[in-house]
């Protein structure tokens, strides 16, 4: 009767094990991408077997950790309206019948946006489909997912700011992979593309301050910090967190990814001078997790500190993966810009905002 037991609880544990490694296997996880070991861990960025912050980062603050957060999540507050009760007003563009001849921008919700700089398409941090396991991570509001990959046209450049699912999809970077000329990304990005058939030599792969070329120099794109962390399971600041800077004909757009505050926008202003528009994190923050997100004080800071002509906000609109309220960034940017008199770009999913 023991021996009995003991083999239906070896084989349960058998068909856990199996089902856990089926699950790994998958893509998205790119466990079986081969990493350029060398190259990453020859960056001035990595330290102690990991990439650094170019200061101290906590990822909690005070007591709170990884499964307290989970649970503060999961238990939630009845108070706050996480969620828009109805679908949200969005408009669906036709992307291929825009031209390419001004510089317009349309944002897909959170962090995914198309825009147009002197003639050429710039995709960022796409994320248009729900397959698994993204879904079982990240469910977007009622509306907001109307946009697919098989709207979006040719893809001049595609930028990928860093490795977490609701900025680096899988399944949409499959669908879209015959559209995109070229891509830009932080250092150990690469070795996912590579592993979902991305060719070798439309990728490029940046440290911190380094910048690379594209259309016989007439596009440059500079990678620049930011104050987060990467982990796309456990491997926890394995690969690369990056902002960079497109410049085009004089014209300068940057892309911030996301990041806590610190100095690095006055430095980008001292090293850059005015930029013609940026694209900010306002969404999914804590006080728990003040440092590796911008806090809406700490926005204020930010537009101050960067100066740029237009500000477009991103990281909120379409999920919740924090505990204020849904529409707050929106208000929040809205105060800001009536406040200190910015040129606020904010604009529905799906609508072209020129620039």
């Amino acid at each position: 009767m023991r021996m009995k037991a003991a083999l239906i609880i070896l084989a349960v544990i058998i068909v856990i094990v199996c089902g856990v490694l089926l699950v790994l296997s998958h893509p998205a996880f790119g466990l079986l991408r081969h990493r350029s070991t060398r190259e990453i861990q020859s960056s001035p960025n990595w330290h102690n077997g990991m990439f650094q912050n170019q200061e101290p980062t906590p990822q909690f603050t005070g007591d709170v950790n990884m499964f307290s957060a989970m649970w503060n999540m999961l238990r939630g507050n009845n108070n706050v309206r996480r969620v828009p009760d109805q679908p949200l007003k969005v408009i669906k563009t036709d992307l291929r019948m825009l031209s390419t001849d001004r510089d317009w921008v349309v944002w897909f919700g959170h962090s995914s946006y198309l825009f147009c700089l002197d003639g050429k398409r710039y995709l960022v941090d796409p994320v248009l489909r729900q397959e698994f396991p993204s879904f079982l991570m990240m469910k977007p509001f009622k509306g907001t997912d109307i946009f697919t990959p098989n709207d979006l046209p040719d893809i001049d450049i595609l930028i990928i700011t860093h490795e977490h699912w609701d900025h680096m999809d899988y399944a949409t970077l499959r669908d879209i992979r015959n559209k995109v000329k070229h891509v830009v990304c932080p250092i150990g990005i690469a070795d996912y593309l590579r592993y979902w058939k991305y060719p070798e030599d439309q990728i490029a792969e940046l440290d911190w301050y380094n910048h690379t070329h594209f259309y016989e120099g007439t596009v440059e794109i500079t990678c620049l910090p930011s104050r987060h962390f990467s982990n796309r399971l456990l491997d926890r600041n394995q690969t690369l967190w990056a902002s960079f800077m497109v410049e085009s004909s004089g014209r300068q757009v940057y892309i911030g990814g996301d990041g806590g505050y610190d100095n690095r926008f006055k430095e980008i202003r001292a090293t850059f001078g005015q930029v013609d528009l940026a694209f900010l994190e306002n969404g999914q923050y804590n006080d728990n997790w003040k440092y590796i997100h911008t806090t809406p004080s700490d926005l204020e800071k930010v537009i101050n500190d960067l100066q740029a002509k237009q500000v477009f906000t991103v990281h909120h609109d379409k999920y919740a993966l924090a505990m204020h309220p849904w529409n707050e960034p929106d208000s929040v940017a809205a105060s800001i810009a009536e406040r200190d008199a910015i040129c606020l770009l904010d604009a529905p999913i799906g609508k072209v905002v020129y620039f």
